[in-house]
């Protein structure tokens, strides 16, 4: 148990220093802010695997600074360097085909990595209270975030092994529901 909370602790001051100083589109809060939101909502739906909380704590570290593939890989490992892959775009592509490829690719990624996703889906639309930017702006990353639930949705109501899934679905529902969407049932044809 010692050995697997190292990982977990590595990870997360990895993540952070790799993280240090940069904040959240809102301008308010810290990347390491956002990453104890996401890990903590994972342990609150039980996780407790090191490799999920891993790839937790180093799910923006592809996107958000220079590390590789290879760099996650040699560190972390197969597992995590895959995940953090799956939760990153291909920031190479323009903005639409980068986002129509990121939801692709969120479909078809991991079990792991589709909850983890929605414990950022859901760390994102509760920090929106913070986010001093117009309605329509708001209403943007709104559409951008039910997108992202819709693709990796359908595999976690399958999933019995996380029944807190089910908790966290409907406050995310809630929160896309006051914003004026509607809920997502399906998947979206993209």
């Amino acid at each position: 148990m010692e050995e697997i909370l190292e990982l977990v602790r590595d990870a997360e001051l990895f993540a952070k220093e790799k993280l240090s100083g940069l904040v959240r589109n809102d301008g308010i809060i810290s990347c390491s802010k956002h990453l104890d939101d996401v890990v903590n909502r994972l342990k609150s739906l039980g996780v407790v695997d090191e490799e999920i909380l891993c790839s937790g704590w180093l799910h923006d570290t592809m996107e958000q600074t220079d590390l590789s593939f290879d760099d996650l890989y040699e560190r972390f490992g197969s597992k995590v360097a895959v995940s953090v892959s799956d939760l990153t775009p291909d920031m190479t592509l323009s903005k639409k085909k980068r986002e129509q490829a990121y939801v692709r690719q969120l479909g078809d990624s991991s079990f792991d990595s589709k909850m983890i996703k929605l414990c950022d889906i859901s760390a994102n639309l509760s920090d929106l209270k913070n986010y001093d930017t117009s309605k329509s702006k708001k209403l943007r990353l709104v559409r951008q975030q039910r997108r992202y639930l819709l693709a990796v949705k359908d595999d976690l109501l399958s999933n019995i092994d996380y029944p807190k899934i089910q908790t966290l679905l409907a406050s995310i529902e809630q929160v896309l529901n006051r914003f004026a969407k509607r809920p997502s049932k399906t998947k979206s044809k993209q």
